[in-house]
């Protein structure tokens, strides 16, 4: 399972409404992990209109969160937050896999 917090989901939902999406629909985040970063692995975080066909399919807080079954594997767990800060602010990942994380929070490590 992955989660977001009611925080991180009123800023989800917002960011769809500010790309012509509707939170109703089947439109959601898309969550995942690239190859990279200082820690090894990135995460990544898009505003999508639909899940791909063998996406992974949670609700949370009223945003549908798809996740692709190979990130899946590093994901699991993770909640979604959101950090409203001057120095760093956005989407956090509290990754209950990641072993090292890097000082900006966007990569990590298993």
């Amino acid at each position: 399972m992955i989660g977001i917090t009611p925080l991180a989901a009123e800023k989800a939902r917002k960011m769809m409404v500010d790309n012509n999406l509707s939170p109703e629909a089947n439109n959601g985040i898309r969550i995942g992990v690239k190859s990279g970063g200082c820690s090894g692995l990135n995460y990544v975080l898009d505003i999508v209109d639909s899940p791909s066909d063998n996406d992974r399919v949670f609700e949370r807080n009223g945003v549908k969160i798809f996740c692709d079954p190979r990130s899946y594997l590093y994901l699991n767990g993770t909640e979604i937050d959101f950090e409203d800060s001057v120095m760093g602010g956005g989407f956090k990942f509290n990754n209950p896999n990641a072993r090292r994380s890097c000082g900006c929070g966007t990569s990590f490590a298993v």
